[in-house]
C-alpha cells in the first residue's frame, strides 16, 4: 500500500464519497494508546488520503475524550505529510452565516482538561506556533474551498472551548469582544500536536449556528448543528477532494516545511532523555530525537 500524503480529521461519514477507491481500514497503535476509530485509507484524485473520524463512528467520545495525541500520532506513523481538520463551529461574527467557510488562520486555546504536546515525561521540547495554520496548506485548502461553490471566508480566529457545554451568553459576548471569528471545541491541541509530529496543518471550519450572542437566532441547539452539518457534508468532500487535487498536480509541494522541526526543539540534554520519552517521540520524529 502507497503511503498516504493526506490526513483528513473529521466527521465519520466524511470518507464515504464519490471517488474514493482501493480503500482499506486500517488499526493503528500508537505509545499514546489507541485512535478515536480505525483509519480508512483510500487513492482520492491519484493520492493517499487517510481518513480519520474524530469522535469515533457514532461520534462516541466528547470533545474531551478524544485522544488528540494518539489521532495525530496515527496519521504520523502512516506517512500522512498534510492534514485537514474538517471541524462544525459557531459563527462569532454576523457576515458569517451558518453553512459559511472559515478557512481559519490563528486559534485561541481557551481549553482546560486535555493534553496539549508530545513532549514532557523526560524529554522537554517548545515549537514555534505564532502562525499554527501551515503558510503552504491554507492557500490550497482556501482555493478549494472557494472552488466548492459555498461562502468561504479568507482567515479568521479560532477560539476553543473545553466543552460539551455550548457557552454561556455572557462567555459568547466576552468572546465577542475578542475579535474571534469562530468558536468550537476541537481545534485545539489537534493543530498545535500536527506541528509537533512535523505535519502541515489546516482547518476547515463549517458554521452550523450563531452561538448564542445573537439575540435574533434561537440558541444554539444539538438538532439545528446537526441539521446545517448534513447540509454541508457534500461541501467538506468536495473541498477535501479538491484539496487531494491540488497536492497530486504536478509542481505541488511533497513535503510539509515543519518536517525536521522537532530537530531544534528539544531542550533536554541527550544523556537526561529517558528511554521511554525517546521511544514515543520516535513514533512521530523519528531519527530527529536522538
Amino acid at each position: 500500500m502507497n503511503t498516504p500524503i493526506l490526513g483528513v480529521i473529521g466527521g465519520s461519514g466524511l470518507y464515504d464519497m464519490p471517488g474514493l477507491t482501493d480503500v482499506v481500514t486500517q488499526a493503528v497503535h500508537t505509545p499514546w494508546g489507541e485512535p478515536s476509530d480505525d483509519v480508512v485509507i483510500g487513492t482520492l484524485a491519484g493520492i493517499r488520503t487517510a481518513f480519520l473520524p474524530r469522535h469515533g463512528r457514532g461520534h462516541r467520545f466528547t470533545p474531551s475524550e478524544v485522544n488528540y495525541r494518539a489521532n495525530v500520532g496515527a496519521l504520523k506513523q502512516l506517512g500522512c505529510r498534510f492534514v485537514v481538520a474538517v471541524s462544525a463551529v459557531g459563527s462569532m461574527q454576523e457576515a458569517i452565516e451558518p453553512g459559511h467557510l472559515v478557512v481559519v488562520d490563528q486559534f485561541i486555546d481557551r481549553t482546560v482538561a486535555r493534553p496539549r504536546t508530545f513532549f514532557g515525561d523526560g524529554v522537554v521540547g517548545h515549537v514555534p506556533f505564532a502562525d499554527p495554520v501551515c503558510h503552504v496548506l491554507r492557500p490550497i485548502l482556501l482555493d478549494a474551498a472557494r472552488e466548492s461553490g459555498a461562502t468561504a471566508h479568507d482567515g479568521g480566529t479560532y477560539l476553543c472551548i473545553e466543552g460539551p457545554q455550548f457557552s454561556t451568553r455572557a462567555e459568547s459576548l466576552l468572546y465577542r469582544s475578542w475579535g474571534v471569528s469562530v468558536i468550537g471545541m476541537t481545534g485545539i491541541p489537534e493543530a498545535k500536536l500536527v506541528r509537533e509530529a512535523g505535519m502541515s496543518f489546516a482547518m476547515l471550519a463549517l458554521a452550523t449556528d450563531y452561538d448564542c450572542w445573537h439575540e435574533s437566532e434561537d440558541s444554539v441547539s444539538v438538532e439545528a448543528v446537526m441539521a446545517v452539518m448534513k447540509q454541508n457534508v457534500s461541501v467538506a468532500q468536495d473541498v477535501v477532494r479538491g484539496v487531494a487535487q491540488r497536492l497530486a498536480a504536478p509542481g505541488a509541494p511533497s513535503t510539509s516545511p515543519f518536517h525536521d522541526i522537532a530537530s531544534g526543539a528539544v531542550m533536554t540534554s541527550k544523556d537526561a532523555r529517558s528511554i521511554e520519552a525517546r521511544r514515543r517521540l520516535r513514533a512521530i520524529a523519528g531519527d530527529l530525537i536522538g
